[in-house]
């Protein structure tokens, strides 16, 4: 989603604040649907946007919008940013809807979701937009954030139909280490006993309940025994690197064989 709208090169409230809605969401939605159309029937997760600030400041018209922050790694962003700015959100659903008139295959996930509770409204604003949870239309959310971990029942209790973790995020805000930092770079690490006891536990809480699992994130594709520990667990997919993807595949099937 950042690359689309990085392209579209302008502020999403900017271009409200000129009227010209229409035109941000055929050009969002030509970029989603460039994917949905080249998978269809095979389902398609759209991650929706999650700039931060600093990355919106990168964008024509942001001066008006943006604050500067600190530490945009844990400012304005994900769902909290959904539920602040509802027109710029309903510009997203507009853009969805139009991929989805002809691409039914197009899902949805929710990135950086702090709250049980953040997690319900942006679902019942996705509602109102006639984006409801159907045998052809899923919900998905990222898991990023340690609450996510700690609170993950509760978060498939609202209901949601898979769930994808961050293994970076989650990695940074569990260890509090800036993985862009090259002073703590040796610190950061997703094989860290606390990073993989979080996967552990968000992994098999969802697959006991018949949701969908993901990972997404460096893990898999660096560190192959992270990726015989997901299978343990009953991971249903994993993202890797593509000079990877071959190496991937052969650790998977051992590690299916030994279970």
């Amino acid at each position: 989603a950042e690359f689309m709208i990085a392209q579209i090169g302008e502020h999403p409230k900017h271009i409200i604040k000129e009227g010209r809605q229409k035109e941000f969401i055929e050009k969002l939605a030509r970029g989603i649907n460039t994917f949905a159309e080249a998978f269809d029937p095979r389902p398609v997760v759209y991650r929706m946007t999650d700039f931060k600030t600093n990355e919106y400041k990168q964008l024509k018209g942001c001066e008006d919008y943006e604050k500067h922050e600190e530490n945009p790694m844990i400012g304005n962003r994900g769902a909290a940013r959904y539920i602040k700015d509802p027109d710029v959100f309903r510009l997203e659903t507009e853009a969805i809807k139009m991929v989805r008139a002809k691409h039914r295959n197009l899902w949805v996930m929710i990135p950086f979701v702090r709250s049980v509770s953040e997690l319900a409204a942006v679902k019942k604003m996705l509602a109102a937009e006639k984006l409801k949870r159907t045998r052809d239309f899923k919900l998905w959310m990222m898991v990023e954030v340690p609450s996510n971990v700690f609170l993950i029942d509760k978060f498939l209790d609202i209901g949601i139909d898979g769930i994808s973790i961050g293994s970076n995020d989650l990695t940074q805000l569990i260890l509090g280490v800036d993985r862009d930092n090259e002073d703590l770079a040796e610190l950061f690490d997703e094989r860290d006993e606390a990073v993989l006891l979080a996967l552990e536990k968000v992994i098999r809480s969802a697959v006991s309940r018949g949701v969908s699992c993901s990972v997404c994130g460096q893990a898999p594709s660096v560190y192959p025994e992270i990726t015989e520990q997901l299978v343990r667990w009953g991971i249903t997919s994993v993202s890797v690197n593509r000079d990877v993807i071959d190496e991937t595949r052969r650790i998977i099937v051992d590690a299916e064989q030994k279970l």
